[in-house]
């Protein structure tokens, strides 16, 4: 019994955690900028593309393997500080205030663009570079083999999950993040530059989004169409845990990544469809997901 238990659990819990990465960029930014960021998956797939590209470059450049893996935080970092002041600043700003669908409708155009952009520079060929997996190699356990990238995924997904609520609650951009959360209006009074926080928020949450695709590289490669697809998954990560919701982005994508693993292991065909069913099911009992509330919204 352990023996199927034990895999099940540990593939879940490293699916979930590239799941994670991406839903919690999502709502981060949902939750200081009130936007809902169509194009969030787009940073995801630049960052896998960008720490591809540049993981093949230091195999070709005969340069020591072990850099593979700075170059994974690396290319997410350059991510963030390409497009999240730039985005912010010239696209997003213009949205606060604005209806859903006013967002939506903008956002879907930047993930257009992200998208043929994306083309242009790495061209519509899937990209791979699994070094860092092959470095780390793997374990084996009660004559289970597994791989230590893979538990490598979720010690850094726990990492950023109690780094970010430390950050949120010990130190001083925390709390000014968590007071334009709280009340726009009444922080911008008070003398906090709001404008400051936004840029600062929405770049982080393009950070994490990229180290998502960054770390997905080495186990899944880059492909086209790899930002679409992890947009609609981190959408429903995001409903199920309730958006706005730290704490719920990981608690739903631990779930979804069991399910997927688990359509995966006895049922294939429903692989695709599995995530979708766990939020549905979710929201018909919890309209607003697991953390969520009708009336407040809080980091």
């Amino acid at each position: 019994m352990l023996d199927t238990l034990i895999p099940l659990a540990v593939d879940g819990l490293a699916s979930a955690a590239l799941i994670f990465f991406v839903a919690v960029g999502l709502t981060l930014v949902f939750s200081v900028l009130r936007v809902l960021n169509v194009s969030h998956g787009s940073f995801y797939a630049i960052g896998a593309y960008v720490a591809a590209s540049i993981g093949l470059w230091i195999a070709s450049a005969g340069l020591t393997p072990w850099l593979s893996f700075p170059a994974l935080v690396f290319s997410a970092a350059i991510v963030a500080a390409l497009f999240g002041p730039l985005v912010e600043r010239c696209l997003m700003r213009w949205t606060y205030g604005k209806s859903e669908a006013i967002q939506i409708l903008v956002t879907f155009g930047l993930f257009l663009i992200l998208e043929d952009l994306q083309r242009i520079v790495f061209g519509v060929r899937s990209l791979a570079e699994d070094t860092p997996m092959q470095l780390l190699g793997s374990t084996q356990i009660g004559g289970v083999v597994y791989l230590n990238y893979q538990l490598l995924l979720i010690g850094l997904a726990v990492i950023v999950v109690l780094g970010l609520r430390i950050m949120l609650t010990k130190t001083r951009i925390g709390r000014l993040v968590t007071a334009v959360v709280a009340d726009r209006e009444m922080a911008q009074s008070i003398g906090i530059n709001t404008n400051r926080v936004f840029i600062l928020s929405f770049t982080l949450g393009v950070f994490l989004a990229a180290l998502g695709g960054a770390l997905a590289t080495p186990t899944a490669g880059a492909a086209p169409g790899l930002g679409a697809e992890t947009m609609v998954l981190a959408f429903a990560v995001a409903a199920i845990g309730g958006l706005g919701q730290i704490e719920g982005a990981a608690l739903a994508a631990i779930i979804v990544g069991l399910a997927r693993v688990l359509a995966i292991y006895f049922a294939p065909s429903l692989d695709a469809v599995a995530p979708y069913i766990v939020m549905l099911v979710v929201l018909l009992v919890r309209p607003y997901g697991l953390f969520g509330q009708a009336a407040t919204r809080r980091i």
